[in-house]
């Protein structure tokens, strides 16, 4: 009982900072955004957290934790709109929301279907933020006993998730990985301060900032697609909404599903590397699997959009836990949320919720926030934002390219920064171009730095024999649980390219 009257307390002390006028009015802006950049298809999540993140440099950490828990949350739930409404989910989050959402709008159900998703969408997030709060402190406790090999191994098991199951193809996903790697290794290296790959360039010797790699591949590479795409969205099919559209019968009905789809969905946002655009799909096949009557699935019924908004949303409590606990980020956008918090001097991980517990608790209090404020402005703000959506890409892209580019200057004041946001922007043109996913890239680059400097100072604890990384007993389960999962992973894709040249 101590422990959570201590936690009460703590609380009870940060809550009158966080319900600040000032603080609440950001989660909002992240809020409003988020649904913005969400329910525009073309315009991802990601995209809309790179484009403010050089506003979030420049913000003390607790404004700017809130500005981006508040674009992830509007975010992850807006791309809920588009699906249902016009067949086109504006987030890859919400594609398996289109397959019974869209449907219902079509037969004159359009309003339930829109309650449907932003209700369940709330609880997804609370649900997950309701695990966040009780399983961060228990791995922050667990993972104090960490060592650098301990944090080299679940480093490498993290590039393992990544890179077998970001895209159709593990080698596309592999080469992703280690080529985001290959740009860490650019400048001065870590621990001893050596220069690489400079090639006599000062400008290098600093190596590639944060911002120009997540803005120039997220970013800037989105505006190059959309551009080139340029195609008008569909009519919004017409909605009349009245509550949330679920009954007390139809919430009974759904609380399995729904309790199902919220661990499915925390479980994935715990794995680095994986997120919502994988929850919501997977959530949504379980369900069709333990469903009483499968064959409704896709002909519009409230299960499926149940299903994907729960799982969606709560990845965003899930990906949270390894950020704060390890200081490893859950997915891309948790990712730029680390840079935010690096950038103010503080190291997620561990010893967080010893030295930094204020702030722990901050993103407790402002996910939940962010998660009221969304199914509020959601709902009462959806023929608003439908407008907004109509803004024509000849008005928006420019705004977005213009902003970006001085965001990064702003950061670091160097042009340099400038010219190395089109470099990513054409590297993270190309690799869509040619199907490579930009996920493991990213990903690859934030987590290439964590890897080596580890693995040197793995070395160093050792003196050099890695055999003594296998007597560490954590380290020994993850380098095992890697090599069985990447032995699976390409045991599995051989069978599908096998079973396909049969076809």
């Amino acid at each position: 009982m101590g422990g959570v009257d201590r936690f009460m307390e703590s609380i009870l002390e940060i809550i009158p900072g966080i319900l600040s006028f000032s603080i609440l009015g950001w989660i909002l802006l992240g809020v409003v955004l988020g649904i913005i950049f969400g329910g525009t298809p073309g315009i991802s999540t990601s995209m809309g957290i790179a484009f403010m993140l050089p506003l979030t440099f420049t913000l003390p950490l607790i404004p700017s934790i809130a500005l981006i828990l508040g674009l992830y949350v509007g975010g992850t739930s807006g791309g809920l709109i588009t699906a249902i409404l016009i067949n086109i989910p504006g987030t890859t989050a919400a594609i398996a929301t289109c397959w019974d959402g869209h449907p219902m709008a079509q037969r004159g159900e359009a309003g339930k279907a829109l309650g449907i998703g932003i209700f369940y969408s709330f609880c997804g997030g609370i649900i997950s933020f309701l695990l966040l709060i009780t399983l961060s402190p228990i791995i922050a406790r667990f993972a104090l006993k960490f060592g650098a090999v301990e944090y080299f191994s679940i480093s490498l098991f993290s590039l393992a998730l990544i890179s077998t199951l970001s895209g159709k193809s593990l080698a596309k996903g592999v080469a992703a990985a280690m080529f985001g790697m290959a740009f860490t290794t650019v400048g001065a290296a870590p621990l001893d301060g050596n220069m690489r790959f400079t090639f006599g360039s000062h400008a290098l010797e600093a190596g590639f900032k944060m911002l120009p790699v997540l803005v120039g591949t997220y970013a800037v590479s989105e505006v190059l697609k959309v551009a080139e795409r340029n195609a008008p969205l569909p009519p919004a099919t017409k909605y009349k909404m009245r509550g949330f559209g679920v009954s007390m019968k139809e919430f009974r009905e759904q609380f399995i599903n729904m309790m199902r789809s919220a661990l499915i969905g925390t479980g994935i946002g715990l794995l680095p590397g994986l997120g919502a655009n994988i929850s919501n799909i997977l959530s949504y096949t379980v369900a069709k699997q333990q469903s009483r009557y499968p064959e409704k699935f896709g002909t519009g019924i409230i299960d499926g959009i149940v299903a994907s908004e729960t799982a969606n949303n709560a990845v965003t409590g899930g990906a949270l836990i390894p950020l704060l606990t390890v200081g490893i980020p859950g997915d891309a956008i948790t990712a730029m949320l680390l840079s935010a918090i690096m950038v103010q001097g503080i190291t997620p991980g561990p010893l967080m919720f010893k030295n930094h517990i204020d702030i722990v608790y901050a993103v407790f209090i402002a996910i939940f926030i962010a998660n009221a404020l969304m199914i509020i402005v959601e709902y009462f703000g959806l023929s608003l934002f439908l407008k907004i959506l109509l803004i024509p890409n000849y008005i928006l892209l420019p705004i977005v390219l213009v902003m970006c580019t001085i965001g990064a200057y702003a950061t670091n004041n160097r042009v340099f920064d400038v010219w190395s946001i089109i470099v990513f922007a054409i590297i993270g043109y190309g690799m869509q171009k040619f199907k490579y996913p930009i996920s493991p890239f990213v990903l690859g680059y934030i987590l290439g730095n964590l890897v080596e400097t580890n693995l040197r100072r793995a070395f160093m604890v050792t003196r050099g024999s890695f055999v003594a990384f296998l007597e560490r007993p954590i380290a020994a389960v993850f380098f095992i649980i890697t090599i069985v999962f990447v032995g699976l992973m390409v045991r599995s894709r051989g069978k599908n390219k096998n079973m396909a040249s049969e076809d």
